[in-house]
């Protein structure tokens, strides 16, 4: 692997810069405060500091994420007690997608700022989400198109009977 040095860079990459303007809406937010609308806002389950939402747009099966209810656009903002059942959440949500999915791997992992890719960069969230060896095809990168084996209701349904034992898709 080469490597190229352009120490001309630190000045841009150490200079305060302002900060993003503030947006009026988080998704993440809305969902949580609608503890009425679980089943159309797909979450899963609902702990004392974070709650387990199915990703709307999913890039496999069981593809979900921890989120806290605080809205933190870092992860060295939430509090301990919810830095710590963030974690423990991750850890049951990948017991529970090996139980229900049965995959040959996980991917854990969030994106913290628009430049490092987080699609809601407002809020951070932890993504938890099952992969097979060749899932991944072309159809993303050239069709932007994701085939996806089951209906998300399907998926909150079976991931909620692991987590809760119940399944009440009545929404």
């Amino acid at each position: 692997m080469d490597h190229v040095w352009s120490p001309w860079r630190y000045k841009y990459l150490t200079e305060p810069r302002a900060p993003a303007p503030a947006k009026e809406f988080c998704i993440f937010c809305q969902i949580a405060a609608e503890p009425d609308k679980d089943d159309s806002n797909l979450i899963v389950v609902r702990g004392e500091h974070n709650f387990i939402v199915l990703n709307r747009y999913p890039y496999t099966s069981g593809h979900l994420m921890v989120v806290p209810y605080a809205h933190q656009n870092q992860l060295t903002a939430i509090s301990t007690d919810a830095a710590a059942e963030m974690i423990l959440m991750a850890r049951a949500s990948e017991q529970h997608l090996r139980a229900v999915y049965n995959p040959d791997g996980m991917n854990v992992g969030m994106n913290i700022g628009e430049s490092a890719g987080a699609g809601i960069a407002g809020h951070i969230h932890m993504h938890v989400l099952p992969r097979w060896a060749g899932d991944t095809n072309f159809m993303t990168t050239v069709a932007e198109t994701r085939v996806l084996p089951e209906e998300l209701s399907v998926t909150l349904s079976r991931l909620r009977t692991v987590f809760c034992g119940t399944e009440t898709i009545s929404e």
